[in-house]
């Protein structure tokens, strides 16, 4: 207890206060105890006095009573000892509950406990991640998602139903008229509609919103009683207003009363804004938490969403649902009350109005009715703007996706220009629709500025026509006014809350299609101890341990296979079932922005001597000796930094580490060389491998792996053509026999001159390679002489590998991984100037003079409009008990309507030029940004997470787009309307002036102590949602491998941490601002007070209207004071945007695309190369990977480069088209040294077929030739020399048919013929065939050889390849 004691007591708080335990014990009894002390005295004294009672019972009774209850028997000098010890130590009592209530209004609700210690730190440095506060348990995602979710569940199988009768009904009704039919013409237009309007709505609708209400509903009615409460405080004050002008008009009144009503004013203003900054917390933080939960439902949904569903979105359109569509709904939830409160203010003023003005106020009513139409037309309008503007958006963010995903093919085949046009084209027509919805915006804007003048003219006009008795005086006129101004803000935001609700509902069709999309059947593949496999009605019994291969020719349905046994097809009829875990190996391996060991432990706990057997077995020692960093170097987005038989290996290594029961391979082989796959097949998947007890699908094209297998299944066409192992199928003389006696003899005789026996190591391997190196060299230089077939190895990287990882030893022993991906960078301290001064610049200096020039006439508009008021309210005294002078009347009328029009008038205008502003600045900041993007070099992209790159151009331009037009009209708007009620009360009261200079300077230290960090807490928010996007496109990429492994709860868990990492800037961002806000509209009410006490001051010397002026405006300071705040809090936080897209518009180019120097069109004439003591590395900082290659390729020949995974074959090719930049040395083709050509005028006359075949999304015409300069028939030519005429000639669109995102509705082996289809078509003079063939059967392999052969006969051939039988034909 005494523990307990001690630490609440003063060395153990911020201040200096007693114990509570003292208060509440102590306190309480010290006055009783003084008072208990002088009873018996008191007592004594009543004794000795003479009774003037009988001591019956009855009077005794009565004196106890009295002696207990009220201590008469006390005297007044120790009743005054006991009050004055009754009221010290009730005040340390009282100031803990003041405290205590204080810290839950204005501190826990509003700012939180600690925030002004983040505010100090921000002030004095800017803030980084780790000073943010941890989440409390409830703010957390997974808990804001637990609730979400289990309501969204039930909302939905509710929605599911109600379609499914929807269907009945439509089905039923269908059927009905279709009997009517025969013989009745129908309307077929009427019905193509109807059909369209059904299809529309062919998934459940109209249940996330009932979900979001269903999970929130508890912060939702707290919010709403706030609201509540608020909305009746706002009118108190024009009722003391009223009180206020009586006071100054009646002059025999005391003084005190107006001192009264001043400091009442006070008390509502704040109570109003403690209620309004309650309001404001609770909404907001609501809005993150809806945010939050579409956010994890969304990623969630992608993890299970059944393929056909996932066609639907593509990567781009689901990054814009966590992106723009997320948001809306957190922005909707913000104004959500103002659906009812809007109208109940407006139900209000008008009651307040009638009380003031009778039934003249109709008029204003009317005037407000009339505008309901346009209200609903404008909304109609707005919705299909926004529909038509979200269509573009995803479409765009679909190629930008497709142009991050293949830039290294961009950039080879020198086509970033076509593709640049291609954005740009959807970028005008995006814009072109944002334009109409501006102008739209500025009708609606134009409508609702006169809104308040037209209403209050009807009603003053009406008012004062009515009856010449009804003279407007300056109590009605002014209480009227604040009523209006109260109007105001209704009327004025009620376009753009239309406007929000519109953007809203498109959002949330968008979500509702796509959350409510099918999952995953994963009925389809069961787990139990059966065997059997079922595919297409055909049974295939795989016992356990057992190794079998699947085969068969390009398109034959080897990869559908395998997707099959994961459940990831569409089941038509049959099951599978599969005993144990699964673990796949995709054809194209999917690696994580991590580090290389956690890319292979994938979740899994380590297991060092598991682990270390696992990297020996996949031949990965001698390339973790070459990473800086070993196993703890950091890999790039999609492997960037490895090789794609590096990328392979640690994909398999990842199998096998997880010690699965079943692993199923589809072709991970193919990407390695002829020696590496051996070794890979003999340690890990052949029967002597880690794997031999395990039961293994292997899709392969190598022939050689046949005869080791224990079953070989021959697919033709997506049907199980044989099955049988592989001495049964040669016996058997069917096609597969005869296929391998065409190409298994070629192959093995290949195999036999140049692949080491069973029982050699890759460590032999590549000591007898390097023993040849210098007999090669020598070859080299007399090649030109020497006719018989030789191979150029690239055995040079590996002698660097074996020096610099003795280097390495050396140097730092065991050295900490480098770092690929660097934290991303973040500017610190204030916005610069400069970044506005862009930002102007962009929407161009005439838009920003005119609007501001607009926008500043129509203040002095209001003010003189106002002003006009005042002076007609002095004719209520000059026409007092006279008749009202009708052409007087019509003046007044007349003026006061016309500075009304004006406003609007001018506010069209002014928002017209600014929107044209705007979208000037959204078109040259998108251009900057993407053609800088496009012309960085590739290590920019191989360093740069793409959810960096993509967050640019989805959330940032969202910002500049939509967020940043809309803060800097309204902070115009909020700044003229400060300065105009500032002048409007110092007119009126001059001795103001003297508070409004202190009143500036606190405004401007708080604001200087708080923007700062803001600012920070805004950028780092920015910063930490980048990673959100990155996880999300990465998850996507590899989602069959995630859902293989069974690792989605993992990945959820690890989403959930990230959007975590985001929400810890963005919850302090919030309490800040209320922080902020709270501060200055207790600024805003002290002008209000100070206002009234001077009127009171100054009330013989000035008129009631102009009291009724100062005062109407004071009242509305808080409001636009507040408004200001966060209007400049909001700009500054959202021009954050034009600084991050500035970022990356300024990165460093590659060398220009064109230069002064270009070759002749007809160049490369002979196609010679000659590279001249060529060094080169892949960024500054690392070691050469090539080390002074001299050599000299003669015209037309034909070279072989062959060599170790990892040996920098590919990086070769990298020098050629000057992705990577030399070091030292030079390469001359034709005579030409390369480097000093443009970068397209050397692309565009190579040709490349690279190591993975990347195609875009759009039609299979524009995969092959976007410029659009060949003819269909040349098109035709070279699909029939690639062998895909006859397949794309079975397409129901042919050339127009729609490749989809990423290729994934064509094999592997399809898009790398399409890639040679591309090559044919560009007719080069040089072409480079990097692993071409690598994924196509040996039987593809050679027709394409054979293609090769005669088409390009006349170019110079550099080809490289694992498989021998592809470099045959080779020179050397």
């Amino acid at each position: 207890y005494l523990e307990e004691f001690g630490s609440c007591c003063f060395g153990h708080k911020h201040y200096p206060d007693l114990p509570i335990c003292v208060e509440r014990t102590v306190l309480v009894w010290l006055p009783l105890a003084f008072l208990w002390l002088c009873a018996p005295w008191g007592f004594t004294t009543l004794c000795k006095k003479p009774a003037k009672a009988p001591l019956s019972k009855l009077y005794i009774c009565k004196q106890v009573t009295r002696l207990v209850f009220v201590p008469r028997s006390v005297d007044s000098g120790s009743l005054f000892m006991f009050w004055l010890l009754q009221v010290l130590c009730a005040v340390f009592q009282f100031q803990t509950l003041l405290r205590d209530a204080l810290n839950k209004v204005l501190t826990a609700a509003l700012t939180a406990p600690h925030l002004p210690v983040m505010l100090i730190k921000g002030f004095k440095r800017p803030l980084v991640q780790e000073d943010m506060w941890d989440l409390n348990e409830k703010d957390s995602t997974q808990t804001i998602c637990r609730e979400f979710e289990d309501i969204m569940a039930k909302e939905l199988k509710k929605a599911h139903s109600r379609l499914q009768k929807k269907q009945n009904k439509r089905k039923t009704k269908n059927d009905h008229q279709s009997g009517l039919a025969k013989g009745v013409s129908q309307d077929v237009l009427v019905m193509k509609k109807k059909k369209k309007k059904d299809s529309e709505s062919d998934y459940p609708n109209s249940w996330l919103v009932p979900t979001i209400a269903k999970t929130f509903k508890g912060v939702l009615l707290e919010t709403a009683l706030y609201k509540l409460i608020q909305d009746i405080l706002a009118f108190a004050s024009p009722q003391f207003l009223k009180l206020m002008i009586s006071f100054t008009q009646d002059k025999t009144s005391h003084a005190w009363t107006g001192y009264l009503y001043a400091v009442l004013l006070l008390v509502v203003a704040f109570l109003q804004s403690v209620i309004l900054q309650q309001y404001y917390n609770r909404c907001l933080i609501l809005g993150i938490k809806v945010r939050v939960a579409l956010m994890a439902a969304v990623y969630k949904k992608a993890l299970v969403v059944s393929n056909d569903s996932r066609k639907e979105s593509t990567a781009g359109e689901i990054v814009n649902l966590i992106s723009a569509d997320a948001q809306r709904f957190n922005k909707v939830t913000n104004v959500l009350h103002l659906l009812w409160s809007y109208p109940l203010q407006i139900a209000l003023a008008i009651a307040f109005l009638w009380i003031e003005l009778g039934p003249s106020v109709l008029a204003g009513l009317l005037v407000m009715v009339l505008m309901v139409p346009i209200n609903g037309w404008l909304a109609t309008k707005s919705r299909g703007f926004q529909v038509e503007n979200m269509k573009f958006k995803d479409t765009r963010m679909k190629i930008v996706n497709d142009i991050l995903n293949g830039i290294k093919v961009l950039k080879y085949y020198a086509w970033e220009s076509s593709f640049e046009a291609q954005v740009q084209e959807i970028r005008e027509k995006e814009l072109k629709v944002m334009r109409k919805f501006a102008y739209l915006s500025s009708v609606s804007t134009f409508i609702f500025s006169c809104a308040p003048a037209i209403v209050s003219l009807a009603t003053f006009a009406v008012f004062v026509s009515v009856s010449p008795d009804n003279i407007l005086d300056a109590e009605k006129a002014f209480t009227s006014i604040s009523l209006f101004n109260i109007l105001r803000l209704p009327l004025t935001m009620l376009p753009e809350l239309i406007s929000i609700m519109v953007q809203t509902t498109v959002s949330k069709k968008r979500l509702e299609k796509f959350l409510s999309g099918d999952d995953l059947d994963t009925m389809s593949v069961t787990r139990d101890d059966s065997h059997m496999i079922i595919l297409f009605s055909v049974s295939l019994d795989i016992k356990p341990g057992r190794l079998v291969a699947v085969v068969g020719a390009v398109g034959s349905g080897k990869t559908s296979l395998i997707s099959a046994l994961l459940g990831e097809l569409h089941s038509l009829r049959g099951r599978i079932n599969i005993k144990g875990s699964v673990a796949y190996v995709p054809q194209q391996a999917w690696i994580q922005n991590t580090t290389l060991k956690d890319n292979i432990l994938f979740g899994s706990n380590l297991d060092e001597e598991h682990y270390l057997s696992v990297v020996d077995a996949c031949a990965l020692g001698p390339d973790l000796d070459l990473l800086p960093g070993r196993d703890q170097t950091e890999i790039g987005v999609k492997g960037i930094n490895l090789s794609g038989g590096q990328k392979q290996r640690v994909s398999l290594a990842r199998a096998v580490y997880s010690s699965a029961d079943v692993y199923l391979l589809d072709d991970p082989l193919s990407a390695v060389d002829s020696h590496v796959g051996k070794h890979l097949f003999e340690r890990v998947i052949g029967p002597k491998g880690l794997l031999k007890d395990k039961t293994r699908i292997l899709v392969t094209h190598g022939i050689s792996f046949l005869p080791y297998v224990d079953e070989i299944i021959v697919l033709v066409n997506g049907v199980v053509s044989e099955v049988g192992s592989y001495d049964g199928l040669r016996a058997s003389k069917g096609a597969f026999s005869e296929f391998l006696e065409t190409y298994g003899k070629d192959e093995s005789n290949n195999a036999d001159g140049l692949e080491p026996q069973a029982d050699d190591s890759l460590e032999d391997i590549v000591s007898s390679t390097l023993k040849r190196e210098n007999s090669l060299r020598h070859s080299q230089r007399h090649s030109k002489r020497n006719g018989r077939l030789l191979f150029l190895f690239l055995v040079f990287s590996v002698r660097v590998r074996k020096n610099s990882s003795v280097r390495s030893k050396k140097d730092s022993g065991d050295k900490k991984g480098q770092r690929l991906i660097e934290k991303e960078a973040m500017e610190t301290g204030r916005v610069k100037f400069s970044v506005y001064l862009q930002y102007m610049r962009s929407m161009g200096w005439c838009f920003v003079t005119w609007s501001f020039l607009f926008y500043f006439i129509q203040n002095v508009a209001i003010i003189g409009q106002n002003l006009w008021l005042s002076d007609w309210t002095d004719d209520s005294v000059e026409y007092f008990n006279t008749t009202y002078p009708a052409h007087i009347r019509d003046m007044r009328i007349g003026v006061f309507g016309a500075l009304g029009l004006a406003q609007g008038f001018l506010v069209f205008f002014g928002t017209i030029l600014i929107a044209d502003g705007s979208i000037s600045a959204s078109r040259t900041l998108h251009t900057n940004l993407l053609s800088n993007i496009l012309k960085a070099p590739m290590v920019f992209f191989d360093t740069t997470p793409s959810g960096r790159i993509v967050n640019r151009f989805a959330k940032d331009i969202f910002t500049v787009d939509e967020m940043i037009p809309m803060s800097f009209r309204s902070w115009i708007f909020s700044i003229l309307g400060v300065l105009g009620t500032l002048f409007v009360i110092c007119l009126a009261t001059p001795i103001f002036i003297a508070v409004v200079v202190p009143m500036a300077v606190v405004y401007y230290f708080v604001q200087r102590f708080y923007v700062p960090t803001s600012r920070q807490l805004r950028r780092l928010d920015s910063v930490s949602r980048s990673p959100i996007y990155s996880h999300f496109g990465e998850t996507i990429s590899g989602l069959s491998v995630i859902r293989a492994y069974g690792h989605q709860q993992r990945f959820l868990k690890q989403n959930e941490d990230t959007i975590d990492q985001n929400l810890k800037s963005v919850y302090p961002w919030f309490v800040s601002n209320r922080w902020l806000a709270m501060r200055l509209e207790c600024l805003g009410n002290l002008v209000v007070f100070f206002a009234a006490l001077f009127a009171v001051i100054s009330r013989d010397s000035l008129n009631s209207g102009l009291v009724g002026l100062s005062i109407s405006y004071a009242l509305s300071m808080t409001q636009i004071l507040n408004w200001l705040v966060r209007m400049t809090s909001e700009l500054e936080t959202n021009i954050v945007a034009v600084e991050r897209v500035r970022e990356y518009a300024e990165i460093k180019n590659e060398a220009p695309w064109i230069t002064s120097n270009r070759p002749p069109d007809d160049w490369p004439t002979a196609g010679n190369i000659r590279f001249d003591n060529y060094k080169v590395r892949y960024r500054p900082e690392l070691e050469l990977i090539l080390h002074g290659i001299t050599c000299d390729i003669a015209s037309t020949e034909k070279i072989g480069i062959v060599g170790r995974t990892g040996a920098g074959k590919s990086s070769l090719t990298n020098c050629l088209f000057r992705i990577i930049e030399a070091s030292e040395g030079r390469i001359l083709i034709d005579g030409i040294d390369i480097s000093t050509l443009g970068l397209h005028d050397l692309r565009s006359r190579l040709t490349i077929i690279p190591q993975d075949p990347v195609l875009f999304s759009g039609t299979l015409r524009m995969n092959l030739d976007p410029f659009e300069k060949s003819s269909d028939e040349e098109i035709w030519t070279v699909l029939e020399l690639a062998h895909l005429k006859d397949y794309v000639r079975g397409l129901p669109t042919g050339l127009q048919h729609e490749v989809s995102e990423g290729g994934e509705n064509l094999s592997v082996g399809q898009r790398q013929l399409l890639c040679l289809a591309r090559a044919l078509l560009r007719k080069s003079r040089i072409l480079i065939l990097d692993e071409a063939t690598a994924a196509v059967d040996l039987e593809t392999d050679d027709l394409i050889q054979n293609t090769l052969r005669t088409e390009f006969s006349h170019c110079t051939v550099l080809t490289i390849a694992h498989r021998l039988s592809t470099i045959l034909d080779s020179s050397r």
